[in-house]
């Protein structure tokens, strides 16, 4: 079931009656009030509170490298170890990894709200499911409705700042009615929501399914008419590249690549070792990533390339004071 009818109404309306409609040729950095030219980079690191090696990773990453901004997994069992972090540091971007599924074999975690209350989110475990065809199958739009507000709910009774909402293994960006729920959710709690423009040169090239399910909504600017920031670009493709040698090779591509707007690259800074294998095949990748967003080569070219970085909290502040 899509969003109600009201609220359709009401976001065609904002939409329709916005005068930033006729802003499109800007980019979303200069409706923010960055300069014409400006490339603004968040390095975003996800997976926060999946285990202990997750969250080390990260603030290796954010201590001594590039990475601007965190997101977390509320069902996961190491939140409270990362809660800890974030309260010594309440100057840290975090915001919560909406997360639909549980893909690991033997470490796993259950839906928020219960399995008995989002039965299609669940499997014969009372776990999450573990692929997010399974989800887009056996789940509604309701119950994905109800597990979102159920992990924004215990970030918030735990104390934790949200400074954004995205996705866990894009499963929210796989239906269109799940993402309208998530747009939805972001724009009436006024948390920002990872979204993006129709004109993303790297999530062209990187997340062509993405990038389609975006082009036939109109939801990136409901999103912005609503009152939150919305980006040019973004990539997650970092996941693919494998080795130490492959990833350096392609960030530098990939930064000297980024075009003027505001661009999320998303990482997955761990610290790999026996006990991080025993979770995932993808230990490699992860410490591979924490690597490069601490290698000072890398870090060197994002200044030579004039690259300004940023946070989800600095694009909410801009949003709030922009008057469109």
């Amino acid at each position: 079931m899509l969003m109600n009818k009201f609220f359709i109404a009401a976001l065609t309306f904002i939409v329709i009656a916005s005068p930033s409609m006729a802003d499109e040729t800007k980019t979303y950095a200069e409706r923010l009030g960055w300069p014409k030219g400006a490339k603004v980079v968040m390095f975003h690191s996800d997976d926060l509170g999946m285990c202990l090696e997750g969250n080390l990773g990260t603030i290796d990453s954010l201590e001594k490298g590039l990475v601007t901004s965190t997101s977390t997994m509320m069902p996961c069992p190491w939140v409270p170890g990362w809660l800890d972090y974030l309260k010594k540091n309440p100057k840290v971007d975090n915001g919560l990894h909406l997360t639909m599924t549980s893909e690991w074999d033997f470490y796993r975690w259950g839906p928020v709200a219960g399995a008995a209350q989002v039965p299609g989110l669940a499997d014969d475990q009372g776990c999450l499911r573990d692929g997010v065809g399974d989800v887009i199958q056996n789940a509604t739009a309701d119950e994905v409705e109800m597990e979102i507000r159920a992990q924004i709910a215990r970030a918030e009774k735990m104390g934790m700042t949200i400074t954004h909402l995205d996705s866990h293994m894009g499963t929210l960006f796989a239906s269109p009615e799940f993402f309208e729920r998530y747009v939805k959710i972001g724009i009436e709690k006024q948390y920002p929501v990872l979204i993006i423009g129709k004109n993303g040169y790297l999530s062209q090239k990187h997340e062509p399914g993405f990038k389609k399910l975006l082009d036939a909504t109109n939801l990136h600017e409901i999103a912005w008419n609503g009152g939150l920031p919305v980006l040019d670009d973004a990539t997650g493709q970092s996941y693919a590249w494998k080795t130490l040698e492959e990833k350096k090779k392609m960030f530098i591509e990939t930064i000297k690549e980024i075009k003027p707007g505001v661009t999320e690259i998303i990482v997955h800074c761990t610290r790999g070792g026996e006990h991080f294998d025993a979770i995932s095949s993808s230990g490699s990748t992860r410490q591979a990533d924490l690597d490069v967003m601490t290698d000072p080569e890398i870090i060197q070219l994002v200044k030579d390339e004039g690259i300004i970085l940023t946070t989800w909290r600095e694009l909410m502040e801009r949003r709030q004071a922009v008057k469109e």
